[in-house]
């Protein structure tokens, strides 16, 4: 009972905000409401036990592209557009290609969802269960045994191209202004330690 109502609840927050984000005339709300959207595809993951896509979509999707999308609205300074009247006149087209695109998901996943208008095209086909075949693991735990064993190496090489990668993006868009006083660490140490206190008289009054 707790998993329906976790489903519909995601599922009504997931379609309100993918609504929000089309209809909302401040771009940097749309971004908001489409990290929503990425938040509770999330949940309906979990609620699949699909745990790696749920991470995999919170550290993607939300934790780069769309952050980037809200830099990049920030940045350009976006003005504010107003809701043209005359985007109605294209929403029953959009209604009848949006009917059509759900009529199309009934027909593929009949056997497994809703049996649509009482057919079921599988019904001669005994559906195999795989998941008696294998042992009862978490995604994440499968995903690490491969990663962290079989393609070990792999996954070191990839992290230290990244970190390469990363330090000459760093090093090509550093500015560095002249003029400006900074902290040799080099001449620091390479100074003489008898030079570095001196003496001097006081000054007379």
């Amino acid at each position: 009972m707790t998993v329906e109502i976790l489903f519909y609840f995601f599922s009504f927050l997931a379609l309100s905000s993918a609504t929000l984000v089309i209809a909302s005339s401040n771009p940097i709300h749309s971004v908001l409401f489409l990290v929503l959207v990425f938040c509770s595809t999330s949940g309906l993951f979990i609620l699949i036990e699909a745990e790696f896509i749920a991470m995999i979509f919170i550290m993607v999707y939300v934790g780069a592209i769309a952050v980037l999308f809200l830099f990049v609205v920030m940045m350009l300074n976006v003005r504010l557009v107003q809701f043209n009247v005359n985007m109605l006149r294209y929403l029953p087209l959009g209604g009848v290609i949006g009917l059509i695109f759900l009529l199309e998901l009934f027909l593929i996943i009949d056997s497994d969802l809703i049996p649509l208008f009482g057919l079921n095209i599988n019904n001669n086909i005994a559906p195999f269960q795989w998941a008696d075949t294998i042992d009862s693991i978490t995604n994440v735990e499968a995903i690490g045994k491969l990663l962290y064993t079989h393609y070990f190496y792999l996954f070191l090489v990839s992290g230290m191209i990244l970190l390469v990668a990363m330090i000459g993006a760093i090093v090509l868009t550093m500015y560095k202004r002249v003029g400006v006083r900074r902290q040799d660490i080099n001449e620091q140490l390479s100074r003489d330690f008898k030079e570095t206190i001196r003496l001097t008289s006081p000054i007379k009054k």
